[in-house]
């Protein structure tokens, strides 16, 4: 049975005016730039904000699209633009061209809003030459937004219940091969994102987590929402730096940190070069998403940061945030799972078309709060759910007894070799544990003899010249992986390949090692 999801307002700005009136004078943000705004304040900004972008024509039902870095104008425009009930469509800050012009073509963008360069990049030059066929306006945002009067603004908008709330936020999922998949949510499955973290990390007023991934992930709002809804301070990064960030946090007391394996590198160089002391004596543990744990890695960062390790959530941008763990979990059932499912939200675990029993393997599928409302191209809606209305995720994974999920791998991320399974997630967790290895991943190619091979494309530790596919072998049989399942394949970078949210770019590695 699902547990009870917590009672909030039904609006997304609803939550914005609950907190300015309980704790108006609480810091709610801060950013690397020594800026900071009180949650009163944040009230009245995003109301600027709103009436500013009123002035500009954007009303209830407009469409403005926003490709900004992880900065406070950023967060103002997640609050104003539901005060006027306009739809927002983020756009991560690293998609370009092809991308953003197919986004904004289906959003039906009235007004991009962009920095005029960011990392070396003229977003303004871009969105430009796509709005000559677009039609859309274009703002340029350098630390700046619209101001108007909000004496002008209209009543916030009002609605009975999380049933009548219009879809009003529109998120796309990246694909390498793909056009992005433009995936409809509401201020209700927004906020309800935030109820596994609540929940589990059990969130206060002393609280504070640096933002460093980019806000325009879906995740975003859900942080937000829980800071909205537990006082939890929230430090923004608009460029992570792995020198300079984890001391930026560290100097603002951070209690948590995110959120994938290469911030949490970075965050174990840094407390290695600041010596013995601690560098985040507050830490209560490392945020993990995106990408499934390793644990490895959970224990490197509980013994050389402390805390609780790495406490890792499992979810996607249909459905955000499906499970989390507890800070009260043990430390197999964080090292191996993802925690229990997010209140309201029910796994289901199919496999040929029948449930599974506890403990049995199969595709993960849910229903809950956090569902979103719909694809924006209604031809992907065909088998997306399942025969009982669940959202089918793609995902390969197991209830245990407990009631944690653990995800196994993607329906699409199994290597079949000699018509046996194996799971690249299992390999790659295995590999982790090898010290002359910082990354890994590993990828199915296709293999005469066998049908596919598995192929280890991997990172060396630093310090470390040389790597050999005998040397993998050889660590595999010491701790006892079967024979099928070690690596035939072995391929050194500099770099494994991530998108922002730290999940490994595998239809990238799969094309570029298929020969």
């Amino acid at each position: 049975m699902a547990t009870p999801v917590p009672a909030h307002p039904t609006t997304f700005w609803g939550l914005v005016e609950q907190r300015a009136a309980r704790t108006p004078d609480a810091v709610m943000l801060e950013d690397d730039r020594g800026r900071s705004m009180t949650f009163g304040e944040f009230r009245s900004r995003a109301e600027v904000v709103a009436a500013g972008l009123q002035d500009r024509g954007i009303t209830a039902g407009s469409v403005v699209s926003w490709q900004l870095p992880t900065t406070m104008e950023a967060v103002l425009l997640l609050a104003a633009l539901p005060r006027i009930d306009a739809v927002q469509n983020p756009i991560i800050p690293i998609l370009r061209e092809r991308e953003v012009a197919y986004i904004t073509g289906e959003a039906q963008s009235q007004l991009v809003i962009a920095p005029t360069e960011f990392r070396g990049f003229g977003h303004k030059a871009m969105l430009d030459a796509i709005a000559e066929t677009r039609g859309f306006d274009v703002l340029a945002c350098d630390h700046a937004l619209p101001a108007g009067d909000p004496a002008t603004l209209p009543p916030p908008p009002a609605y009975p219940d999380a049933a009548s709330l219009p879809p009003r936020w529109l998120y796309h999922t990246s694909g390498s091969t793909a056009d992005p998949k433009g995936v409809w949510h509401t201020d209700a499955s927004v906020i309800a994102a935030s109820y596994g973290m609540l929940e589990g990390y059990r969130f206060t007023a002393d609280d504070v987590y640096p933002l460093a991934f980019p806000i325009a992930h879906i995740g975003g709002a859900a942080v937000l929402s829980a800071a909205l809804s537990s006082g939890l301070r929230v430090v923004l990064i608009e460029i992570f730096d792995p020198e300079r960030s984890p001391l930026v946090m560290a100097e603002h007391g951070a209690t948590f940190l995110g959120s994938a394996l290469p911030f949490f590198q970075a965050y174990l160089a840094a407390q290695r070069k600041h010596g013995p002391e601690p560098l985040f004596p507050r830490l209560r543990a490392c945020v993990g998403g995106g990408a499934p744990n390793s644990p490895e890695v959970h224990r490197e960062v509980q013994a050389v940061l402390g805390g609780r390790g790495v406490c890792s959530s499992w979810g996607l941008t249909e459905f955000p945030i499906a499970t989390a763990p507890s800070i009260d979990d043990t430390d197999e059932q964080l090292s191996t799972t993802e925690g229990r499912p997010s209140p309201g939200v029910e796994v289901r675990v199919v496999r040929d078309g029948r449930k599974c029993a506890i403990g049995e393997e199969g595709e993960l599928c849910l229903a809950g709060p956090q569902l979103f409302r719909g694809y924006a191209n209604p031809e992907l809606m065909e088998d997306a759910f399942d025969d009982h209305g669940h959202f089918r995720t793609g995902d390969l994974g197991v209830v245990l007894p407990s009631g944690h999920v653990k995800v196994t791998g993607r329906l699409k991320d199994v290597i079949i070799r000699n018509a046996e399974n194996i799971s690249a997630t299992e390999v790659e967790d295995v590999l982790h544990g090898h010290p002359k290895i910082l990354d890994v991943a590993v990828i199915g190619l296709p293999d005469a003899r066998t049908g596919e091979r598995a192929c280890a494309v991997v990172e060396l530790a630093e310090g470390v010249d040389a790597l050999t596919l005998a040397d993998v072998a050889d660590y595999c049989r010491s701790i006892g992986v079967a024979n099928q399942k070690i690596p035939e394949q072995l391929e050194i970078v500099d770099e494994v390949p991530r998108n922002p949210m730290g999940k490994i770019r595998k239809q990238e590695l799969r094309d570029r090692y298929l020969r």
